[in-house]
């Protein structure tokens, strides 16, 4: 009889916490010291997952490193109408204007959907953030790129730099906190704000505890990508943005699974016993590239 078999659609956080969503709709709630195992079918290669909910039409295989999981087609479809790419001015909807804060001198402003409330800072990892303002989407838009070239903070930074960072993380609230406060100040004070947006007083809001960072030891390194027949096992000991941070309960220590190098996979379960037998690369060595 074939092995049952479950094909992942990615992370999401819930109010409870971090959960995986399987094809079909089904979630598993990641608690702190679940163990995560599973494996990949030996005779299986990464298949582009569709988009907007809609099968790729060839099922083009996708390298294994993408993070993406999509075909050049189908990633093109999945930005149409999309926020990050422009399409939809006429969103008549409420954006927040934001300030996040990964680690030591990473900081981002950004826009999010108001109704999403914190959703977007915890899908990306931040730490802590404080909103900035809030109107239509354009006016929040343009009020990014002023602050964006004014305080010379960037609009995106690559998971990488997030991961290495969250081992040298200030243990209290108040230093963590500290970056974001005195960008905000700067911010505020500004000339040009569109008129339509209504600024925010600083209020960081602080996802140590969300992440449960504070309890467990830093990651030594990452799964950098699956492959058919390895293996991914370890207790959950922390979760940021798309990344869990398993203990392998070896020499390894704890390593970093992104989760977004699951979608596309055909996955079974792992046995008792079963280690982490994929690609991954250590902390130590040059970042560059990482993902």
């Amino acid at each position: 009889m074939a092995a049952q078999m479950w094909t992942c659609t990615g992370l999401r956080w819930s109010p409870e916490g971090p959960e995986l969503v399987w094809s079909g709709g089904r979630r598993s709630a990641l608690t702190w010291g679940k163990r995560v195992a599973f494996g990949v079918r030996e005779d299986t290669v990464r298949r582009c997952v569709g988009a907007r909910g809609h099968a790729c039409p060839t099922h083009t295989p996708v390298p294994a490193r993408s993070t993406g999981a999509r075909c050049e087609e189908c990633a093109r479809l999945d930005r149409a109408h999309s926020v990050a790419a422009d399409t939809i001015a006429d969103d008549p909807r409420p954006y927040r204007v934001y300030l996040a804060w990964f680690g030591p001198g990473l900081v981002k402003v950004g826009i999010t959907a108001e109704e999403r409330g914190s959703a977007r800072l915890l899908e990306q990892g931040a730490v802590c953030f404080s909103w900035l303002g809030t109107g239509p989407l354009m006016a929040a838009r343009r009020t990014e790129e002023l602050l964006r070239a004014a305080l010379g903070v960037p609009d995106r930074i690559p998971y990488a730099g997030k991961r290495t960072v969250r081992a040298a993380l200030p243990a209290g609230a108040e230093e963590r906190a500290a970056e974001v406060r005195e960008l905000h100040a700067r911010a505020v004070s500004l000339g040009n704000w569109p008129e339509s947006v209504d600024k925010a007083p600083c209020h960081v809001t602080d996802h140590m505890a969300d992440f449960h960072l504070q309890h467990a030891e830093p990651a030594t390194g990452a799964v950098t990508e699956l492959v058919a027949g390895g293996h991914v096992a370890g207790e959950l000991v922390a979760a940021a943005g798309p990344d869990l941070h398993l203990d392998t309960g070896g020499p390894r220590g704890v390593l970093v699974l992104d989760t977004r190098l699951l979608p596309g996979w055909e996955l079974i379960p792992a046995q008792q016993n079963s280690e982490i037998t994929v690609p991954v690369k250590d902390f130590a060595a040059r970042q560059d590239g990482l993902f």
